[in-house]
């Protein structure tokens, strides 16, 4: 069930290592990324809450509910990830991420429901937690590979390139060819449950604009309490992330190689800018291996500590490891990068389950679908916000320093795990 997740994380995967850097190369500077990348949140926001409703209510005697959606979503993501790396120019790069993420957000939510509909309560954690290490799994290959065409195929541009480099257009060629056969894997292996018999009738009910408005609005005003409180803890951790995707990468290769991605005029600059970001790219892999291992770790701990201090727990290693990075100065020891990304992958590992485990227990069963679309407001909103905001913070308060950006980031993260302490254990509530 959870292997085509793999494939969907080659998606994510090469857009959270290269996206920042993609636009650099096309001349952005760094308080413009923040808005360039607004189509990730945006996307998420309009898009899963739709395709959990019509998931809810879609049934095949052959495709299922939510297997259809992963198909489709797969199709146009492959095409996306080809065409991305060819563009010329910013704003065909912005525009295709519009595209991109849209088509992602298609096959990633009914794969949270499909967990949900599959398997018993008391196996959800590990389900959940199986989701995580495929997730990680696949963003191993996929962070590195641009340092994998490097330095292993030995792929370089000739002195005075300019624009985005081989190594990452032939990394995202891989990456759509991943995407579409590991979701089509699951597609052809995996079994869905048929519905019950009030699944059956909602799925007769009449499926419009109006319908699908009228209940996304109803679930949004009754949602159970345990929702609200992971919503919250959510809307802290979320914006944390998307501050390391904006400015890890090119925090490495600007401020702390030194180099430059627009600088034409000295092709050392470049260098030591592609330099920085591969091993930006390559400890992103490292986190993701963390992330692989750790998740097989989750359910032991989850069992004697409970879901939500373990939760606490992995969200505040994560967040002092984005701290961590102002304490690196300097290319040389490159172990330490290693261990930032390290702690982030503990976090990492957590976020895509535990909430997901937590938030199960709590919602009706003809409903998983549309509640997990609702609750990805509580992630894209403050991205939203973020992506809207920052560059102004960057441009007034930060003298541009991505450095800073991601250790803040950081510290949403441990706000965010003190949260974690306030989330009901009352079963269902």
């Amino acid at each position: 069930m959870s292997f085509g997740f793999m494939g969907i994380q080659f998606g994510w995967a090469l857009q959270m290592a290269n996206m920042s850097s993609i636009y650099e190369f096309l001349g952005a500077k760094s308080g413009e990324i923040p808005l360039l990348w607004l189509a990730a949140p945006l996307t998420g926001f309009i898009v899963q809450p739709i395709i959990g409703y019509l998931s809810d209510r879609t049934w095949h005697p052959t495709f299922g509910r939510r297997r259809p959606y992963f198909m489709i979503g797969a199709i146009l993501s492959s095409i996306a990830l080809v065409l991305m790396p060819n563009c010329s120019e910013l704003w065909m790069a912005a525009g295709l991420l519009w595209i991109l993420d849209s088509s992602i957000n298609i096959s990633m939510e009914p794969f949270r429901a499909f967990v949900a509909d599959n398997l018993p309560e008391e196996q959800r954690t590990f389900g959940f937690s199986m989701q995580s290490l495929f997730i990680g799994l696949g963003s191993v290959v996929a962070s590195a590979l641009p340092w994998i065409f490097t330095n292993w195929v030995g792929m370089k541009d000739e002195v005075g390139h300019v624009g985005i480099p081989s190594n990452v257009k032939w990394s995202f060629y891989i990456g759509a060819c991943a995407f579409f056969l590991f979701v089509l894997y699951t597609v052809v292996t995996s079994k869905e449950y048929p519905p019950v018999e009030d699944k059956k009738r909602d799925e007769k009910k009449k499926v419009g604009v109006k319908e699908g408005l009228n209940e996304i609005i109803e679930a949004i005003l009754n949602m159970p309490k345990r929702m609200k409180q992971l919503a919250l803890v959510q809307f802290l951790t979320w914006p944390g992330l998307f501050l390391m995707w904006f400015y890890y990468t090119p925090a490495v290769g600007a401020d702390i190689f030194g180099g430059s991605a627009s600088d034409t005029s000295d092709p050392a600059l470049r260098t030591l800018y592609q330099q920085g970001t591969e091993l930006a790219g390559l400890t992103y892999s490292f986190q993701n291996l963390i992330t692989f291992l750790f998740a097989m770790l989750l359910p032991v701990l989850a069992k004697p500590l409970g879901q939500k201090f373990t939760h606490q727990l992995c969200l505040t290693v994560g967040g002092l490891g984005l701290i961590s990075l102002s304490l690196i100065h300097g290319a040389q020891n490159q172990v330490f990068f290693f261990a930032v990304m390290g702690a982030v992958g503990i976090a990492w590992a957590s976020i895509l389950s535990m909430p997901y485990a937590m938030l199960a227990d709590c919602l009706p069963e003809n409903k998983i679908g549309v509640y997990m679309g609702i609750f990805n407001f509580f992630i894209v909103l403050p991205e939203i916000i973020a992506a809207l905001s920052f560059g102004w913070v960057m441009d007034t308060f930060l003298d541009n320093n991505r450095v800073l950006a991601v250790s803040i980031g950081g510290g949403l993260l441990i706000l965010a795990g003190i949260l974690t302490m306030r989330i009901s254990e009352t079963k269902n509530s």
